[in-house]
């Protein structure tokens, strides 16, 4: 919109014109999501006559950051956490810490601490936390049994007082998919063989992805602890009684068969849930990722931004206040896509649903603190595609794993990618590319 001649201030409340001011709010999402956004950009624009906000979305955070980095920012807008070293080194955000600090936002109890500090650098909150995704199983509840498993002797995670299983080890990870598996063609778990996939339980197990936290010039496959990490969670995630066949993955994806009821696990985030509340006769609920020596997920973190170029500051900072407040995030969190930062929202009905699956949704909300933030990297679509050739043959390839020269090999690829050689200096490439090598 064109700059109103009166630049609002804090409180957005000028009065220089008749019009209201315009201000454009950017999000992403599916269908649900941006018109549970659009429901709180109608609230907020109910209870003034000043200002009136715009809802611009983008189908996902990659088509949002490439607006901004072109100078098309709106005013105020949703972003990813890996995007943010982008967004500050390219000077496109104003902190918001002052300017909710200003109106009232408490960044103590009433926020995760770890979704807040996610979004923290150079000493500024650069944007407002707003929702947290962990990487959590989801079970079909039918093909996995505990109370049977466990009158049978089987290893099975704790239940507390309540009922309520709300950890596990890798071993009962592992007793369970071949509990699942031991009838028909029926598997009992897929592990994407992704970076994401696999790092949990490479963090769980006390083993690091990156060489770096901060600075990253090599993956750290091969680093000692993380091949141990790697060698006990292969040997369930390899075993081809328990995964699905070549067939089943060549004519569904995991996520579908898991629908179907031909697959009892699957790691996944929480914006799966609305897709497996739609699924015919499943019944599924969640359990965090299993632990091998500590516990350990990754996720994504989002967070509501100012633009530095937006002509109405206050009003875009008095939304934001008011799209993280109870009520705003109640109204996205119900379409059941995201876990909120608002731990107020977080422990409500509004997100917990007690009468919808999953049940133990609560285990969104203590994941939170177990998450793993990987460090920023801009070539993150080159690292990707450089190193997951490799890591399907980690996890899918037959015969006997030669898990010392793969995990050399997955370094080496990235390495090209994280700290390429200078003008001139010679690289040394993988040893064998996946397709020479021979098999698992």
């Amino acid at each position: 919109p064109e700059p109103e001649p009166t630049k609002s201030t804090g409180t957005g409340q000028s009065g220089a014109t008749e019009e209201p001011r315009e201000v454009v709010f950017g999000a992403y999402g599916t269908d649900e999501e941006v018109a549970a956004f659009q429901e709180v950009v109608d609230s907020f624009n109910a209870t003034s006559t000043t200002r009136k906000v715009t809802l611009e979305s983008w189908p996902d955070h990659e088509s949002a950051l490439e607006d901004v980095l072109a100078g098309n920012a709106p005013d105020a807008f949703l972003t990813s956490r890996i995007d943010l070293d982008q967004l500050v080194e390219a000077e496109a955000l104003q902190p918001v810490s002052l300017l909710l600090d200003e109106r009232g936002v408490d960044f103590g109890d009433r926020f995760s601490r770890d979704a807040v500090e996610a979004f923290a650098m150079n000493d500024e909150l650069q944007c407002m936390a707003y929702s947290v995704s962990p990487m959590v199983i989801y079970y079909n509840t039918d093909l996995i049994d505990f109370d049977k498993m466990e009158r049978r002797g089987l290893d099975v995670p704790t239940a507390d007082e309540e009922g309520v299983r709300d950890r596990w080890s890798l071993e009962q990870f592992g007793a369970a998919a071949e509990f699942a598996s031991r009838r028909g063609d029926r598997r009992g778990v897929w592990i994407d063989p992704t970076l994401e996939g696999l790092a949990p339980f490479i963090y769980s197990g006390g083993g690091q992805v990156f060489d770096d936290d901060t600075e990253p010039t090599s993956l750290a496959f091969s680093d000692d602890s993380t091949r141990e990490a790697l060698s006990q969670t292969l040997d369930i995630l390899r075993d081809a009684t328990i995964t699905p066949t070549n067939a089943q993955l060549a004519r569904a994806t995991p996520v579908q068969l898991f629908k179907r009821g031909e697959l009892a696990m699957i790691a996944g985030d929480r914006n799966l849930v609305p897709e497996l509340r739609d699924a015919e006769d499943l019944d599924f609920d969640v359990l965090p990722m299993p632990a091998i020596d500590g516990r350990a997920t990754v996720g994504d973190v989002s967070g509501l931004c100012l633009s530095a170029d937006s002509e109405v500051t206050g009003d875009a900072a008095d939304f934001i206040a008011y799209a993280v407040s109870d009520e705003a995030i109640a109204t996205v969190a119900s379409t059941g896509y995201i876990v909120p930062a608002n731990t107020q929202v977080a422990a409500s009905p509004d997100f917990l649903a007690p009468d919808d699956e999953p049940a133990n949704a609560r285990v969104f909300n203590t994941s939170i603190r177990y998450l793993e933030v990987p460090p920023f990297i801009d070539q993150r679509e080159e690292l990707v595609e450089a190193v997951t050739p490799y890591l399907e043959r980690l996890v899918t390839a037959p015969g006997v794993l030669d898990l010392e020269l793969v995990t050399e090999q997955i370094d080496q690829a990235s390495q090209v990618v994280l700290s390429p050689p200078e003008e001139g200096e010679e690289t040394e490439s993988p040893s064998e590319s996946p397709s020479e090598s021979p098999a698992g």
